[in-house]
């Protein structure tokens, strides 16, 4: 069995800001977890599954084409949950789409709640170490063209590794 997840990483030099920011917040696993925006949250899949789930998410990144996402600003999902993260000014309703297109496929994963494409900064922390975070990058902006989404697998050492690209639009063989 492995663990998989898809995502659309954020580039440098956004990348390191945010994952220092992490860092800086305490969260132990900043370094485990490239900064990124879900597309399917940590799925255990068999090795068949995974051979079959990437064609499809091949499928559906040639159904798409780049796009502009920009991160402005924080936000939490508390009290709901004790999460902040860097929130999406643009680009929200692609990822959603993207997202419910991977999730559509040969491998089921029901969400514990509803879609909110965003990047976390924070999560599991102590009230003061979120709210900390969340004013830490309040005035944070960034804008990137998103050309690719990855499929990640969870190492045995608890890091997660891109280990397939998916660029959006690009054909897919037959």
């Amino acid at each position: 069995m492995l663990t998989i997840g898809v995502a659309i990483d954020v580039p440098e030099p956004f990348g390191s800001v945010l994952q220092q920011a992490r860092v800086a917040a305490g969260d132990p696993l900043a370094k485990a977890i490239p900064p990124h925006v879900t597309l399917l949250p940590p799925t255990v899949v068999s090795g068949p599954e995974s051979m079959e789930f990437e064609a499809h998410c091949e499928r559906v990144a040639a159904a798409y084409r780049p796009f502009e996402l920009e991160l402005h600003g924080t936000g939490t999902f508390r009290p709901v949950s004790p999460v902040v993260f860097v929130a999406l000014a643009q680009g929200a309703e692609q990822c959603s789409a993207l997202e419910r297109a991977v999730r559509a496929g040969p491998v089921e994963r029901l969400l514990d709640f509803p879609y909110h494409p965003h990047v976390t900064i924070a999560h599991h922390l102590p009230e003061e170490a979120l709210a900390a975070a969340e004013c830490s990058l309040a005035d944070f902006r960034a804008a990137f063209t998103v050309s690719a989404f990855h499929l990640y697998h969870h190492g045995a050492d608890e890091i997660w590794r891109p280990v397939v690209a998916f660029e959006l639009g690009a054909r897919v063989p037959r």
